[in-house]
């Protein structure tokens, strides 16, 4: 083996005039919303245990540091190319052009742009320089729209990271902090590079560093400690049994699904306390029980009930058994549309991955099958409600901003009966003031999109089973190609089509983009039609799904479903045979009202009439 380097490097250091390159044969950039998530809120916590408004910014040098791992490079001749470390250099490259973006009409961004790319001879190349990705990366460096039909799995994934990273970054970091956090993260938080001068020697070096001397995981590691004190050889196999087939379950189910799966029980059950979000604050219960559950644990046997064999064999028969099976339920039914638990899949379309500990939180393992289907239930059509309320409000839903209230609530709930349940959850809704009335501007921004096509299609669905219809649901937001459904406006992106109403382009697109001027249609739809006049597109309307048809008149003489729904509802629907500004004020109050129907917290008593 030749000569080996490895060197710790700041972001700075290791970014300003360095290019790295992905050899063809690396694997896709795979990254998903929750190691972003994790990593966000990791830097987060750090940085905010020394951060004081009060400091000058030079003071940043003596705020703790953060190690972000190592990468393995190859390095040949002038060129490196990445063999290990590109999942984290790439999204560090994202999160660093979103704060160039946040940060653009400011000094800073000059320093920022020149960890991003640098320029020659007019020519910019990012410095982490993947050809294929290069075009996604300038759209999201210039904050243009950028086409992912068809594009590499690599290139999705960037450009749905980043929408992670706009959606999910910490509010505590934004404002007066943000110009701290930014010197913070390129100046004191550090990774080691490990250069070889050959490929071969590079491999060598990863797959030791992957293949000898694993490490126990902390689900090993509880395990170890729970099966210790089981006394009895027949009950220790027995659980030893229980707990392998069930780790082995999670593990199919997912990557760090096992310990997800105990993080969520563990805090759902027991987590009294959380971080409070200033400096110096020391960890909860529930930040331990997301980073070391298993020291949690022996730390506090007794407080959870482990005080001879017998409870350590039932913590695994009982508990850990009825906790992982139930997680296991609520994650697939994140994944695929699950009759009774359709809340929780569309709760994941927004990417909630807070409502695991509430799902869990009221359940208890005598709950008969029935009383755990109704919890759930509830707790799912709370965060639905909640969570649509926000959104139609311009309210984040990012885990920073929403994981301490959403803790109260765990907290609240925690075993909660049926009945209790449904009359906690209904009172924090009634307290909420925020409803989509409250509302009556709701529009289309780069940062919502999926919130208003979720919306959409939600409506859209809403009103085709109302009126006898099959749920399309699925379809409306699973589409894939010339298929695929997406968010399209019914008036034409001309606004001298729209002088005589709108003198002032701005106040045009202000109101185009209002979601009462929104539909889901086919992509391939908006590439025949969008441009057309309104009136061109409006018999076309009639082949698209009913909210889109309820434009034109002739939806009301053959659709006896959808008229016997309007009678029953008495909602404003009506056609439109010009699309002004005063029919586009009307579909808005339509929309709102439709959501105030869908969304309604009676939702909660009816489960329980079940």
């Amino acid at each position: 083996m030749k000569e080996i380097r490895g060197e710790a490097r700041t972001i700075r250091q290791l970014l300003s005039g360095n290019k790295y390159s992905i050899d063809y044969y690396q694997r896709e950039y795979k990254w998903h919303t929750k190691q972003v998530i994790e990593l966000l809120e990791d830097l987060a916590a750090k940085f905010l245990d020394d951060f004081d408004i009060a400091h000058d910014r030079s003071e940043v040098e003596k705020y703790g540091h953060y190690f972000l791992g190592s990468i393995i490079i190859s390095q040949k001749q002038t060129q490196k190319f990445i063999i290990d470390g590109q999942q984290r250099l790439t999204t560090l490259t994202l999160l660093l052009i979103f704060l160039h973006n946040l940060q653009r009409e400011k000094d800073i961004a000059g320093k920022l742009s020149e960890l991003i790319f640098s320029e020659k001879y007019d020519q910019k190349s990012f410095n982490l320089n993947v050809e294929e990705r290069t075009p996604a990366m300038e759209a999201l460096f210039n904050q243009q729209p950028f086409d992912d039909t068809e594009q590499p799995e690599s290139v999705k994934n960037i450009l749905a990271r980043y929408l992670d990273i706009e959606k999910h970054f910490p509010e505590d970091l934004s404002g007066e902090a943000l110009s701290y956090f930014v010197d913070w993260l390129i100046e004191n938080v550090h990774m080691v590079e490990i250069t070889a001068y050959s490929d071969e020697d590079a491999y060598t070096i990863f797959e030791t560093m992957n293949d000898r001397g694993l490490s126990l995981t902390p689900t090993d590691m509880l395990k170890g400690f729970i099966l210790a004190n089981v006394s009895e050889d027949d009950k220790k196999h027995k659980a030893n049994q229980i707990w392998k087939n069930r780790v082995a379950e999670l593990v199919d189910l997912g990557k760090d699904e096992d310990a997800d799966a105990f993080k969520t029980w563990l805090r759902s059950q027991y987590a009294r306390t959380i971080r409070e979000r200033k400096k110096g604050a020391t960890p909860g219960e529930f930040d331990r029980l997301g980073t070391e559950f298993h020291r949690w644990v022996r730390e506090h046997q007794k407080e959870i009930g482990l005080n001879k064999s017998a409870d350590f064999f039932r913590f695994v028969e009982r508990d850990m058994a009825f906790y992982t099976r139930q997680y296991m339920r609520l994650r697939r039914a994140a994944r695929s549309l699950t009759p009774g638990l359709e809340e929780v899949f569309y709760n994941a379309q927004h990417e909630f991955t807070l409502q695991y500990p509430l799902l869990l939180a009221p359940l208890t393992p005598d709950d008969d099958a029935t009383t755990v289907d109704k919890k759930l239930c509830l707790v799912g059509t709370f965060l639905d409600i909640l969570i649509a309320r926000r959104l139609w409000n311009f309210r984040v839903i990012a885990y920073s901003t929403m994981q301490y209230a959403m803790f109260l609530v765990m907290r609240d709930i925690r075993g909660q009966t049926v009945t209790g349940l449904a009359d906690i959850l209904r009172l924090k809704l009634d307290e909420n003031q925020e409803t989509f009335i409250s509302n009556d501007r709701l529009r289309l921004h780069q940062q919502n999109r999926n919130a208003v096509h979720q919306f959409l299609a939600r409506i859209t669905n809403h009103i085709e089973q109302q009126s006898g219809l099959p749920s399309r649901y699925r379809e409306y937001v699973s589409g894939a190609g010339p298929n695929r459904y997406e968010v399209e406006h019914i008036w034409a992106n001309m606004p001298d089509r729209y002088t005589e109403e709108f003198p002032q382009e701005t106040d045009f697109y202000e109101y185009r983009n209002r979601i009462g001027g929104l539909l889901l249609l086919p992509k391939s739809f908006n590439a025949s039609y969008g441009a057309l006049p309104y009136d061109k597109k409006l018999p076309e309307y009639l082949k698209q799904n009913i909210l889109v048809q309820s434009l034109n008149p002739d939806c009301y003489s053959h659709n006896p479903g959808f008229l016997r729904y309007i009678q029953k509802t008495a909602l404003p629907f009506t056609p439109h045979t010009q699309f002004t500004k005063a029919g586009l004020d009307a579909r808005q109050m339509l929309y709102q009202k439709l959501a105030e129907e869908i969304w309604n917290p009676d939702r909660l008593t009816k489960i329980l009439e079940r």
